[in-house]
Formats: structure tokens, sequence, C-alpha cells
């Protein structure tokens, strides 16, 4: 399995904060990153998005069929995505567009094996791959990609 994990880009201060929306620069760096996606993503893959304003004007820079889910919203956790998800055993990719702190926190759970709080920039793109190999599950980086280097 293949999962992505796309923090959302660039948005406005204010409240109520599920109602915030893109500045222009996140609109330009959900552009550029799904200008990436479009030519790099996996095939059979679901884009999963929070239901906040922000999150969802990301995924629509890439996708116009997206499922919202409520889990992954600023609320959420890490076991939230696991579950919207299904990693590692569920068949094919799934795209993520989330928020920090949980998007930080599942890439520390698959990187080092416990929840830590790292940080995922705005509009950036960690893609990891689940695989077998000599009968040892393993998780693999393929790809860290900042809004800011595309």
């Amino acid at each position: 399995m293949d999962l992505l994990l796309w923090r959302h880009a660039e948005a406005v201060d204010g409240t109520p904060d599920h109602t915030r929306e893109l500045t222009q620069r996140g609109h330009k760096q959900a552009r550029r990153m799904a200008a990436w996606l479009a030519e790099n993503h996996p095939k059979r893959m679901r884009v999963l998005v929070s239901p906040t304003v922000r999150t969802r004007q990301t995924a629509a820079a890439f996708a116009n069929d997206f499922e919202i889910v409520n889990g992954l919203g600023p609320e959420g956790n890490v076991a939230d995505i696991l579950a919207a998800t299904g990693w590692p055993d569920a068949s094919g990719a799934a795209l993520v567009v989330g928020h920090q702190p949980s998007l930080g926190r599942l890439a520390a759970l698959l990187l080092s094996g416990q929840e830590a709080d790292w940080t995922i920039k705005k509009g950036a793109l960690w893609w990891f791959t689940n695989r077998v190999r000599e009968h040892e599950t393993q998780t693999v980086l393929r790809a860290v990609i900042p809004a800011d280097l595309i």
C-alpha cells in the first residue's frame, strides 16, 4: 500500500478554524503540488480530505473526486487517519489531505515506531510505501516534497 500525507497549503489566520481559506500563496502551493502529483501519483489512489475549507481547496487543485472524512479534521489523530486509510493492509493507495499535528505524528510513528511531534510544512507531501521483504513488513519513505521546492 502507498500512503501519501499532504498537509493543506497556506491558509489565512482567523476563526472559525473550519472556514479558513487558502491564501494566494496557498493556492499557488496547492497547484504546484497537484501538478507534481498528476505526473507521479500511484495508480488506484483514493483521495481522503478533512472537512475544513482549506483542505478541500488544497485537494481540489488535484482532484474533483475526493471523500470528506470527519476524522481527518484538526481534532483528528493518528488512529483516525489509520482507520480512514486502512494502512497498512488496504490495497492501492490513499492520499490524505489533512492537518498538523496528526500528519506529523503519523509520519513519526511510521518511521520511528512511536508518535512524536514532527512537523510537516504547509503544502508539503510525504509518501510512504508498505512492503514485505523476507517475511518482514517494512515502511519505506519514498519522498518528502516541500511545496516551495517544486
